[in-house]
């Protein structure tokens, strides 16, 4: 049986800080707001996992006021969500996500991005694909105060 899940998150540009997505670490003045290392890609794909495997969500797993989370890496998270869907006999087919941000460009960082998201998921790099977008200066990404990511996912049993 094939399951599909999506994931969605955002997060506020902060002053400062350190700008991470999909496990790179993006050079730019500003970092995102957030609990653990705000990595809004990975957390999507962390959302799109769980929900294809009807395990709820990222919250619910890692939850935002436990210390231990604090400032920690989202592929630590990720990895840690793929453990949780394979011992349920899941297995991951492909991935799809989206960043939508109108700063910084991010298409020189997208093939870092891939390999990272590959050996956490233990698929081949074929079988990730990461794009980015912007909205043209509309919304709240557009205007610069963030950044989203979309995830869809697709696994089978």
């Amino acid at each position: 049986m094939m399951r599909v899940g999506q994931g969605i998150d955002a997060h506020a540009f902060k002053d400062g800080g350190t700008l991470v997505l999909g496990g790179v670490t993006i050079p730019y003045e500003r970092g995102l707001e957030a609990h653990s290392d705000g990595d809004v890609v990975l957390h999507a794909l962390c959302d799109a996992l769980l929900g294809a495997a009807g395990m709820g969500d990222i919250g619910q797993h890692f939850p935002p006021d436990d210390a231990e989370y604090e400032n920690i890496d989202s592929r630590k998270l990720l990895r840690r969500v793929v453990a949780l869907i394979s011992a349920q006999g899941f297995h991951i087919a492909n991935a799809d996500l989206t960043i939508v941000a109108q700063a910084p460009k991010l298409a020189s960082h997208i093939d870092a991005m891939c390999e990272n998201i590959g050996s956490d998921l233990q698929v081949t790099v074929g079988q990730v694909n990461v794009k980015a977008t912007t909205t043209e200066h509309m919304g709240f990404t557009g205007r610069g105060e963030g950044i989203a990511a979309f995830a869809v996912v697709l696994l089978d049993e």
